[in-house]
C-alpha cells in the first residue's frame, strides 16, 4: 500500500476510521508528513498522530522498518529549515526476508525526497506445461481398461489366508494399474483451452464450424447429442 498523507494527516485519520479486510499485506510505505523522535534522531519530540499510525500498522500486522542507513528522507530548499525523516516503511512482522529498507540519497537529483526501496524475494514456482492423461471414451482408455481387467483375472487369489497375503495381492493389482496406465497414457500440452469436458465430439463440431462457418449447424448437432435426444 502506497500512502501520501498531507500536513493535516488526512489519510491517517481516514485509515483510522475505516475498516479494511486486506489480507497478506506486505508493506505500507510513503510520505506520512509526521516528524517523530522514534524514526528521526535529530527530532526531539513525539507526535500523537504517530500513535494512530502505529495502531493502523499493527492492525495489518506490520512493523516500522529501520533503514540500512539512518539519513533524512526529505530535504529542504530553505537553509533555515532542517532536513527530516517523513518517508517511512512498515513491513510484515516476523519476516526474515523483508526486515529493512534502503534510502537512496544519490537517486534524489532535483527532488526534495529521497526514494525508498526494498527487495522482496519471489519464490520460484514450477508451472507444468504438459500433463499425462487418458481421454475419456478414447481408444487408449478402452485398451487400458481391458488390459487391466485381463491382468487382474490372471492373478491367483485362491490362497489368501491372512492380511499379508491380501496386501501382496493388492500391491500386485496396483502395479498392474500403474504399468498399464504408463503404457496407454497420452502426453498433452496444457493450454488455456485445456478443458476436462473437451472430447472428440467437440473436435468434430469445431471442425464443422471451421468448414461451414455456420454456428447454427454446430448448435443443432450439439443439442441432439445431449442426453434424452434420439
Amino acid at each position: 500500500m502506497n500512502v501520501y498523507s498531507d500536513s493535516s494527516h488526512s489519510v491517517i485519520k481516514y485509515l483510522k476510521d475505516m475498516e479494511f479486510n486486506l489480507r497478506n499485506l506486505l508493506i505500507i510505505t510513503g510520505d506520512f508528513n509526521i516528524c517523530n523522535s522514534l524514526w528521526d534522531p535529530s527530532y526531539n519530540f513525539h507526535s500523537s498522530i504517530s500513535d494512530d499510525l502505529f495502531m493502523i500498522a499493527d492492525s495489518f500486522d506490520l512493523n516500522l522498518s529501520v533503514p540500512t542507513d539512518q539519513i533524512p528522507t526529505r530535504y529542504s530548499d530553505n537553509a533555515n529549515n532542517s532536513n527530516s525523516v517523513i518517508d517511512l516503511m512498515f513491513l510484515q512482522c516476523n519476516s526474515s526476508e523483508i526486515n529493512s529498507h534502503t534510502i537512496h540519497l544519490d537517486w534524489r537529483l532535483t527532488l526534495d525526497h529521497a526514494p525508498l526501496t526494498i527487495s522482496i524475494l519471489i519464490i520460484e514456482e514450477h508451472i507444468p506445461t504438459h500433463k499425462r492423461t487418458l481421454t475419456k471414451n478414447s481408444v487408449e482408455e478402452v485398451e487400458f481398461v481391458n488390459e487391466v481387467i485381463t491382468s487382474f483375472t490372471k492373478v491367483d487369489i485362491s490362497n489368501i489366508s491372512n492380511i499379508l497375503d491380501l496386501d501382496e495381492i493388492v500391491s500386485i493389482w496396483a502395479d498392474i494399474v500403474d504399468c498399464s496406465w504408463a503404457k496407454h497414457l497420452k502426453l498433452v500440452n496444457i493450454t488455456k483451452c485445456s478443458k476436462s469436458w473437451w472430447n472428440d465430439k467437440c473436435n468434430q463440431d469445431l471442425a464443422s464450424y471451421r468448414s461451414s462457418k455456420s454456428i447454427k449447424s454446430v448448435i443443432i448437432n450439439a443439442s441432439w447429442s445431449q442426453p434424452g435426444h434420439g
